[in-house]
């Protein structure tokens, strides 16, 4: 991400994925960690955060392993965090995709969910939504097994 990504108080960027273009609201927490690096911004153009400064913009290869540098180095200080919370679980920048989906399961309607992953079908979001909600599952079970 780069400086010039934030416009009225939203992310916007195209998805390498598919390449289609996105807007999100920047929740106030995010707005607090934007905060703590812009202190280091110099130009509109700038990568955000300090791994991608030292990538070479022209090459995909150089940005592509400095992503994935970070990212391991995201998901070791997530496994130290987990440590020392005494989380016995595994950690990770993927893990947090699955740990949304959890929480949003049973809150948030397939449709909007599958704006905010941005599935081109919504069978893939059915399909990924049908690892993570249970509530309703549960309900009839218990429906059936109430004494």
């Amino acid at each position: 991400m780069r400086w010039l990504d934030f416009k009225d108080d939203r992310l916007q960027y195209v998805m390498h994925k598919n390449n289609k273009p996105v807007s999100l609201k920047i929740p106030e927490k995010a707005k607090a960690s934007l905060k703590f690096y812009e202190q280091e911004k110099k130009a509109s153009n700038d990568f955000i955060f300090p791994d991608l400064k030292k990538a070479n913009p022209r090459y995909k290869r150089d940005l592509f392993i400095k992503t994935r540098t970070a990212t391991k180095r995201f998901n070791n200080y997530l496994k130290q965090i987990a440590t020392l919370a005494k989380i016995d679980k595994s950690l990770s920048n993927h893990i947090a995709r699955h740990s949304f989906a959890n929480i949003a399961g049973d809150k948030i309607h397939p449709l909007m969910l599958q704006k905010l992953y941005r599935h081109s079908d919504l069978k893939t979001t059915i399909n990924y939504q049908a690892n993570f909600i249970h509530k309703e599952a549960d309900e009839a079970l218990d429906s059936v097994v109430d004494f």
